[in-house]
């Protein structure tokens, strides 16, 4: 009897390591087929055959519903091919924008005709990060939106080539890294107050007088992002959106005009080491609540346009109605979506 016993423990403990091997080699496969990341094919429009990559991972500002938001526009009215990538947690492939260290997808930056990021605080693996700054050194446009002043946060110790890109990074050439050597200027402080005060976008005369085309359909932006503080962003840089702060969180609110204005929009050009010279669209707005502004919409996708030496094709008054649903979350910290696959934002 005691050996027929323990023959059934036996036995019983057998099916059951079996049982749950198998459970977790098929949870394995099935992460294994997760996508982790997002493709639109262009339509008809003036973008067609032209390769957009829209690279999200921020950890406040809801990247991963605004840029799918964006692409979608891009593809259905204008007719870009679009790729979205995402901050991926390699543990169950789920969208995880606390994640610092995963985009899967970079080397898609090798076809890419333009790149649209919304990135903070980032420390990719090298193998990562070498297609963005191959792209960076191929002199092509680059689209950055608000917190990608602060891209990259790379650790003291690190020994990668390219910690050079750290925020405040002090290498040679490279003084307060990325955000400074490449759009102009890094994170400095909160100019509005934060969550309480937003920013009410005023058009610089010089630029409306001159008629520059990315500002082409765009008269009214509001957005609940507050105005950050900007100390300068280089001789070459013309500043195309000012924005004032609002006393309040709403597109009613009136403008603060205790505080000073801030550069909240400009252009400038962009070189690298060993790299062709290329320019840049940057814009401290671009939260996915900021993206309710049909005008801040048209503002970026003019900004495309631009980046693509395609001026002459921005329309007079660009379409960017969304396509499908859009509920935006408001930004905060750790307040994104849990249990979000990639598919979840097609």
């Amino acid at each position: 009897m005691n050996t027929m016993h323990q023959f059934k423990n036996s036995s019983l403990k057998v099916a059951s390591l079996f049982i749950f091997t198998f459970l977790i080699t098929a949870g394995l496969a099935l992460a294994q087929e997760d996508k982790l990341l997002l493709q639109f094919k262009g339509e008809n429009g003036a973008g067609k055959g032209k390769n957009v990559v829209l690279i999200s991972g921020d950890d406040e500002y809801r990247s991963e519903e605004g840029l799918p938001m964006l692409a979608k526009i891009l593809s259905k009215h204008h007719g870009f091919n679009t790729t979205v990538l995402f901050a991926i947690d390699p543990e169950n492939n789920n969208v995880v924008p606390n994640y610092k260290t995963n985009i899967p997808g970079m080397e898609h930056l090798q076809e890419a005709d333009l790149v649209i990021i919304l990135l903070r605080f980032r420390e990719l693996p090298d193998e990562q990060m070498k297609h963005f700054d191959d792209y960076l050194k191929s002199g092509k446009p680059l689209i950055a939106l608000r917190t990608s002043t602060h891209a990259f946060n790379y650790g003291k110790d690190s020994k990668s080539p390219y910690a050079k890109y750290h925020w405040q990074s002090n290498v040679p050439g490279w003084e307060k890294g990325f955000g400074k050597k490449i759009l102009g200027e890094t994170w400095v402080a909160h100019h509005g107050h934060h969550a309480v005060e937003g920013t009410r976008a005023l058009l610089d005369g010089i630029q409306v007088s001159a008629k520059n085309p990315i500002l082409n359909g765009v008269t009214d932006i509001w957005a609940a992002s507050d105005v950050y503080t900007v100390n300068g962003i280089g001789e070459d840089a013309e500043v195309l959106i000012h924005g004032a702060s609002t006393s309040g969180m709403n597109a009613e609110a009136p403008i603060n005009w205790k505080k000073s204005l801030m550069p909240v929009v400009w252009t400038k050009s962009y070189q690298i080491e060993g790299g062709k010279k290329g320019k840049v669209f940057a814009s401290t707005l671009g939260a996915s609540i900021d993206l309710l502004s049909e005008d801040l919409r048209r503002l970026i996708v003019n900004a495309c346009y631009w980046g693509l030496d395609m001026e002459a094709k921005i329309h007079e008054k660009a379409n960017v109605n969304i396509v499908g649903d859009y509920s935006p979350t408001m930004f905060g910290f750790d307040n994104f979506r849990r249990g979000m696959k990639v598919t979840d934002f097609e």
